[in-house]
């Protein structure tokens, strides 16, 4: 492949995914990771992205489909829903891991009387609980990504790599029998630590997230405890994952 061709296949890839690491753009590529390290040094040369620790973002995305904000439009009363069953589970001053999805942000709104530590990488969440004398709140380090309002890199790994919770609250980009899956390489590390620092992990997912695989592969059934969804989930996929030894939570939508 051309140097040129392999450069806009790169940049692609990133107007598709917004960020991802060096070890997914090699295999996009197909090319030795000190290849696609020259490649993004063109690429950043040109203004098209910006290379990061571990990896590069695209500077102008096409779409808001990984903004925020734009996310957290979406499904809005099966995620207040699913946030009020969630912090049904969590005990006065737990401490709680709280990852930067849009459904995991709703739930974190609903834990400030229960007065727990929270552990996050999301601005979003830590802002939540800015001006709360309730919460004490442990920001990890890392890179941030502005549009996502999340802290990814080495950095933010390795300070849950150090942290020990009782409760991690996940989200992420689809669920099968297969396992879970998260629509950005980037994150797979750090909810991997995040998972392992916390005694019970549960994962909250509206219906649409569920029979639906994404770009990356997190972790198998196995690694977690607990599911929160709507009742719009499959039945027969709700079965299925009680039967593989999950609890599976349905919440009713919110009212607007």
């Amino acid at each position: 492949m051309q140097p040129e061709e392999r450069q806009s296949r790169i940049e692609s890839f990133l107007q598709k995914v917004e960020f991802a690491s060096l070890e997914e753009l090699a295999n996009e590529v197909d090319a030795s990771q000190s290849t696609v390290r020259r490649d993004l040094t063109i690429l950043e040369t040109a203004g098209t992205v910006r290379r990061t620790h571990g990896g590069a973002r695209i500077m102008s995305p096409r779409t808001d489909e990984f903004t925020f904000s734009a996310r957290d439009t979406h499904q809005l009363g099966e995620k207040e829903g699913i946030a009020r069953k969630c912090a049904e589970l969590i005990q006065p001053n737990q401490s709680v891991i709280i990852d930067a999805g849009t459904t995991v942000y709703h739930v974190a709104r609903y834990l400030e009387h229960l007065k727990p530590q929270i552990i996050t990488n999301s601005l979003p969440v830590a802002n939540l609980f800015l001006s709360s004398s309730q919460v004490e709140v442990v920001v990890s380090g890392g890179v941030v990504y502005p549009r996502l309002g999340v802290l990814v890199g080495p950095l933010a790994v390795e300070a849950f790599s150090k942290m020990h919770a009782d409760v991690a609250i996940m989200g992420a980009g689809g669920l099968t029998l297969e396992g879970i899956t998260n629509s950005h390489g980037l994150l797979i590390e750090i909810q991997l630590a995040m998972m392992r620092a916390a005694r019970r992990v549960v994962f909250c997912l509206d219906h649409t997230k569920l029979g639906r695989k994404s770009l990356s592969f997190l972790c198998a059934l196995s690694n977690l405890h607990t599911v929160v969804t709507d009742a719009g989930a499959p039945a027969e996929l709700v079965a299925a994952l009680r039967a593989a030894g999950l609890e599976v939570l349905i919440a009713p939508a919110a009212s607007r």
